[in-house]
């Protein structure tokens, strides 16, 4: 594998797991009134589910993906 190729592949995949940090941490502040209140809290919900989805599940899905690629 091309050096510059992993290297994007590792930004990425770190850039999908702060993704998913950002947003679960955006969830948590929403459910406890901070972060957009007159939302509170059923969007705090919905952004703690898809951040903690993005941060386990995203990079299992990008590395697939890119193993697919691969394959004759």
């Amino acid at each position: 594998m091309n050096e510059n190729l992993a290297k994007q592949r590792f930004m990425a995949l770190n850039l999908a797991r702060i993704l998913g940090l950002v947003l679960v941490f955006a969830g948590i502040a929403n459910i406890g009134g901070r972060l957009l209140p007159a939302l509170s809290p059923w969007l705090g919900y919905i952004l703690l589910i898809t951040g903690a989805v993005d941060f386990y599940a995203l990079p299992i899905l990008l590395k697939k993906a890119w193993s697919k690629q691969h394959k004759p």
